[in-house]
């Protein structure tokens, strides 16, 4: 039957939705981190928008009464990767939308090379290529915290984890093919040059 409480936005549209530079905005972002929808992004975007309220509500505050507020804040987005170790208040009022976005399990599977693009690290993930430890994770937002980030991998089950599956050797072939193609052109270059 499920839970009967009222399931609620989790994000806030835009105040001018239609304005040109937000539509530019908005869909190089989809594009560049792979997001099914615009929907996605405003999640995220609502997300910093409150992180960022939390700071400068606390700014306001007294030096006592802020410090315990201050270093819970300051711990969840160290301990989420999105801030550095010795980041202050003011850090998160600078923080934007890629911050966030860069710590979405889809952006780091691509960025690992566990996949040719970032549309293809959705839908390992959906399909349940991916695991973080020993624990398939089928959601692409989901923030991966930064002691996690090291042992995101092919799920031990998945067809994937074997090396000689034909999609890890075609994605193999093109990374040794680029660096190849790298390394090929500055030798014609010296060829060239030797030759004149």
């Amino acid at each position: 039957m499920g839970d009967p409480k009222r399931q609620r936005k989790k994000y806030e549209t835009p105040r001018f939705p239609w304005r040109t530079d937000v539509l530019m905005s908005e869909l190089k972002l989809l594009g560049q981190y792979g997001l099914r929808n615009k929907r996605e992004l405003w999640r995220h975007k609502t997300m910093l928008s409150k992180f960022r309220s939390i700071a400068r509500s606390l700014l306001g505050k007294p030096a006592e009464e802020r410090e315990k507020l201050e270093k819970q804040l300051l711990n969840k987005l160290q301990r989420l990767g999105i801030l550095h170790e010795n980041a202050v208040l003011d850090d998160v009022l600078d923080l934007t939308v890629e911050d966030i976005l860069e710590r979405r399990l889809q952006t780091l599977v691509f960025r690992k090379g566990l996949a040719k693009s970032i549309y293809q690290a959705r839908q390992l993930i959906t399909h349940g290529h991916i695991a973080i430890g020993k624990r398939r994770v089928r959601v692409p937002s989901y923030l991966v915290p930064k002691e996690e980030e090291n042992i995101i991998n092919y799920a031990p089950t998945s067809p994937l984890a074997n090396p000689e599956h034909p999609l890890r050797q075609e994605a193999g072939a093109v990374t040794v093919s680029a660096t190849t193609s790298e390394g090929g052109s500055s030798s014609n270059s010296s060829e060239e040059g030797e030759n004149k």
